[in-house]
């Protein structure tokens, strides 16, 4: 049996350092590497068993060991799976290029097997993670079948390993880990315990482990003898549940189960609003189980709020927060992801740009979305508490993901100036019911129902029986930024830019009234302009105001004063800028300030005044005066005024 050093080759070596220093964000990940490749193991041998009976050598009781032995500080892991050959050590741990699992499943199609077992990982590069903790790997392996001898390779990692043929009375693989010092933590039972809890739990053979624990002596009958001492007990206990919920069929799980799921995963002591189980083929193959939870969570809209979607590759748990699973908009889902494509033996780093994960992506947010959808549809109540909780989030998704806007755009609700206080209506609603006469959707933005309510801007609209939409969440701002129109309808703000809502009749009509009124009041107008010079851009007669002397318009695109005031909650710079005011011609404050320019141009009083419907106009639309004193002292004059 003689022994022969090697050199691993350029690119394994290369491969080694990265390994060690920086391919895994968290050392713990060997156990499940290695896990993972005995599980491998294990499926080969019993896919190979269909045909030739004699490889299982009469074991087919199957189980994955480990062994930790502090003294000698070493962790062994063991299967009774498939093992290997001399040569195939070799191939696999010598050369990065073939692979094990690699080549397997490559034979596998050549042969048009449709039967093939859930293989997980690569092996070698998930076997080379051992040196992320280890000084020293030693592993020895027979292949089933063959009895005549097995193989032991050993390396420390340091360019080189050894091989050589060894006795081995079983078949399958047993890697010792000869651990580092600042390593020696990966021998303590409970860490053993929470790394295959964590990674290894729904591992579909059982990871076993021999537990020593200190019992009282009892007697024949089980009953504690007083005086009798203790003594140690050596049981095997197995350390993973095996139970990948996602893996059945829904007809055979209870929602019993699936609470319990839910619960388990998302730490939450409610029931989900809803669940969506699921199972995707063709390019992408994947199992999920995803909940809408029923309340949001305390810390959905901090910056280091974690996505609520765990990553399986074939029941190994890789990651709880890859990103690039669900979209932000979408932060609130959670569940489980098992994905049969996804490469096992890369970092999340790596994983968040893979193309699988990009097509998972697609086929969970269409499938969440429908769902969402359905909901709306068949039970509307449901989707109020989903909308009530979770609405400014989805909203989130109308300006970042382009591909699913129109789906999201009709999963949106308003309250409007038609319902009643948290009643709400959708976009194809508002379209349905709207008056033939009417050519664009209306809508207002502001901080509450009673704000936009109560809004000067909602006159001329309320007069024609116009419904408005009231979009009262920060949100709103951008989200109508990025819908322009729905069903070829035109969205358009109140309180932006021009109102066109009278027919051509009107229209002449009113501009009659306008030409005449611009004759009355163009002299008064010029003052006020030239008075307001510096905080209003202009001065023009309105047609959206039929009862208020006055507001505030901004251009089409200009800030109004509710984005305004958003930007300012979030310490953004506001950029300077002047807003339209419109008077309304029909309001007698007009004629009294006209008698008043016309009897003296150079009142005091309508400067006054000027300022005073300035104000006013803040007031109205919930923006602050600069001086309130000021106009406090105004008011108060104007009432002694008018008491004389």
């Amino acid at each position: 049996m003689t022994k022969t050093v090697k050199k691993f080759e350029t690119e394994v070596q290369q491969l080694l350092d990265l390994v060690i220093h920086s391919l895994y964000s968290n050392k713990e990940i060997f156990l499940r590497e290695l896990i993972s490749n005995a599980s491998d193991a294990i499926d080969k041998i019993k896919f190979e068993s269909h045909s030739n009976m004699e490889l299982l050598e009469g074991n087919s009781d199957w189980k994955i060991k480990l062994h930790a032995d502090k003294e000698a500080g070493t962790l062994t892991i063991t299967d009774n799976g498939i093992g290997m050959s001399m040569d195939e050590v070799a191939e696999n741990i010598g050369t990065i290029a073939k692979s094990g699992t690699k080549s397997f499943v490559a034979a596998l199609k050549e042969q048009n097997l449709a039967d093939n077992p859930e293989l997980i990982g690569q092996f070698g590069v998930g076997f080379y993670a051992s040196f992320m903790v280890a000084d020293k790997v030693v592993l020895t392996t027979r292949k089933a079948g063959g009895k005549e001898f097995g193989c032991r390779w050993e390396s420390t990692g340091d360019g080189s390993y050894s091989i050589e043929e060894c006795e081995k009375e079983t078949r399958g693989t047993e890697i010792v880990l000869h651990l580092k010092d600042d390593m020696k933590e990966f021998l303590d039972e409970w860490k053993i315990r929470s790394i295959v809890k964590k990674y290894s739990d729904y591992v579909q053979y059982p990871v076993v482990m021999d537990v020593t624990r200190t019992e009282p002596v009892k007697d024949a009958e089980g009953k504690v003898i007083e005086g009798g001492g203790t003594i140690e007990k050596t049981t095997e206990e197995t350390l993973n549940s095996m139970k990948a919920i996602w893996t059945r069929s829904k007809s055979e799980i209870t929602e019993e189960e699936y609470e319990e799921f839910y619960k388990h995963i998302s730490h939450d002591y409610d029931k989900p609003l809803s669940t969506i189980h699921y199972s995707a083929e063709g390019v992408s193959e994947f199992k999920a189980i995803v909940y809408i939870p029923s309340h949001k969570p305390y810390d959905l809209f901090l910056r280091d709020h974690k996505k609520g979607v765990h990553l399986y590759v074939k029941r190994v748990y890789i990651t709880d927060n890859c990103e690039a699973l669900l979209p932000d908009y979408l932060r609130f889902i959670k569940g489980v992801v098992d994905s049969s494509d996804l490469p096992l033996n890369v970092s999340r780093e790596i994983l968040q740009e893979d193309v699988q994960i990009k097509r998972i992506q697609k086929s969970l947010v269409g499938k969440i979305l429908s769902t969402l959808a359905e909901m709306k549809e068949k039970n509307f109540e449901d989707y109020l508490k989903f909308y009530a909780e979770f609405g400014p989030v989805l909203k989130e998704g109308i300006h970042f993901d382009h591909a699913n806007k129109e789906k999201i755009q009709d999963l949106l609700l308003y309250e409007s100036s038609k319902t009643e206080k948290g009643k709400y209506v959708s976009f194809k609603e508002y379209v349905e019911r709207m008056p033939e006469g009417q050519k664009e959707i209306y809508f207002i933005t502001g901080m509450s129902r009673e704000a936009v309510e109560n809004s000067p801007y909602m006159e001329a609209l309320r007069k024609k029986d116009y419904e408005v939409l009231y979009m009262t969440d920060p949100v709103d701002e951008w989200v109508v930024q990025a819908i322009h129109e729905y069903q070829e309808k035109h969205l358009k703000a109140i309180d932006r830019g021009d109102l066109e809502i009278d027919t051509e009749e009107e229209k002449k009509e009113k501009e009659a009234k306008k030409e005449e009124a611009k004759k009355e009041y163009g002299s008064l107008m010029e003052f006020i302009q030239e008075t307001l010079k510096e905080k209003v851009k202009e001065v023009r007669l309105s047609s959206r105001l039929t009862d208020s002397a006055c507001c505030l318009v901004a251009d089409e695109m200009g800030l109004n004063a509710n984005m305004e005031k958003i930007l300012k909650a979030m310490n953004q710079e506001v950029p300077e800028a002047k807003r339209i005011l419109e008077l309304n011609p029909d309001h007698q404050i007009l004629q009294v300030m006209t008698a008043m320019y016309e009897k003296d141009k150079g009142d005091p009083k309508l400067k006054d005044y000027s300022e005073l419907l300035f104000d006013q106009a803040l007031l109205t639309e919930g923006s602050p005066i600069k001086d309130p004193l000021r106009f406090t002292k105004l008011v108060s004059e104007l009432m002694v005024a008018g008491g004389k």
